[in-house]
C-alpha cells in the first residue's frame, strides 16, 4: 500500500476528540470510555475509515474502535467522522500490541483487506496467523467472532487453514462475496476491487471462549 503523506496530520490528530492517545491506560476499562455496556467491535487495519464509520452510524447500540498504525491514514479517517458520533473512537496502534490494549472486552473483530505479506518468511505477520490468533484469545470477552474480507486468494486460503487448525468453526465462507451477499457497507479497497470486477473473499468464523487467565 502506497501511503500519501497528510501534511497537517499531527494537527488533525491532536485536535480530534475521536482519537484516543492513552489507550494502554484503558485496558480493561473501555466500557467506561463509552459510558455503556454495549458490545465492542474492532476493526484492525481500518484504512481510511469508511467501513467502521458507516457501521457506527448504522448501529448506534454497538461501540466501534478503529485501529490503524499509520499517521496519515488515521488523519484521513478522522476527517470523515461526523459530529456527535458517540459510539466510535480510533487509536493509532500496531496490531502486535493488541493484547496490551484490551483485556477480555471485545465482542467482534473485523479483518478487512489486511496486508497479505506474500513472502513465506513473513506469513506470521499476517493478522490471521497463529501469532495473532493467540493474542485475540486475550481480548475477546466471550465467544471469539472474526469476520474477514480480502481480495488476495493466497491470504484467504492461508487464513482458512489457520483458523481451522486453531479451533475456529468456519460458519460462512464465500469465494465471491458480492455475488453471494451484496453487502451494504464496504471498504474503500472493496469498492475499487469490485469496480474492476475482482472477487471478494469472505469468511465468518467463531470459536468457543477459553478460560480466562487468573
Amino acid at each position: 500500500m502506497r501511503l500519501r503523506n497528510v501534511k497537517n496530520k499531527e494537527e488533525i490528530m491532536d485536535n480530534s476528540s475521536y482519537l484516543i492517545k492513552d489507550y494502554y491506560d484503558l485496558k480493561g476499562n473501555w466500557k467506561k470510555l463509552f459510558k455503556n455496556d454495549n458490545p465492542i467491535y474492532i476493526e484492525i487495519g481500518m484504512g481510511k475509515g469508511k467501513f467502521i464509520i458507516e457501521n457506527a452510524i448504522k448501529y448506534p447500540d454497538i461501540n466501534f474502535i478503529g485501529i490503524e498504525k499509520y499517521d496519515s491514514v488515521v488523519a484521513k479517517a478522522l476527517q470523515k467522522i461526523p459530529n456527535n458520533l458517540n459510539n466510535l473512537v480510533m487509536i493509532r496502534c500496531n496490531a502486535l500490541d493488541i493484547d496490551k490494549v484490551f483485556d477480555h472486552e471485545i465482542d467482534h473483530i473485523y479483518l478487512n483487506f489486511s496486508d497479505p505479506w506474500p513472502k513465506t518468511r513473513h506469513h506470521l505477520r499476517r493478522l490471521s496467523s497463529k501469532v495473532f490468533l493467540e493474542k485475540y484469545d486475550y481480548i475477546f470477552k466471550n465467544e471469539n467472532i472474526i469476520e474477514m474480507r480480502t481480495d488476495n486468494r493466497d491470504l484467504f486460503e492461508y487464513s482458512l487453514v489457520s483458523f481451522s487448525e486453531y479451533g475456529y468453526t468456519l460458519n460462512n465462507v464465500s469465494l465471491d462475496y458480492h455475488k453471494d451477499n451484496a453487502p451494504d457497507i464496504t471498504t474503500e479497497y472493496e469498492d475499487r476491487f469490485t469496480k474492476d470486477g475482482l472477487p471478494i473473499y469472505y469468511l465468518l468464523c467463531t470459536r468457543k471462549p477459553l478460560k480466562k487467565r487468573k
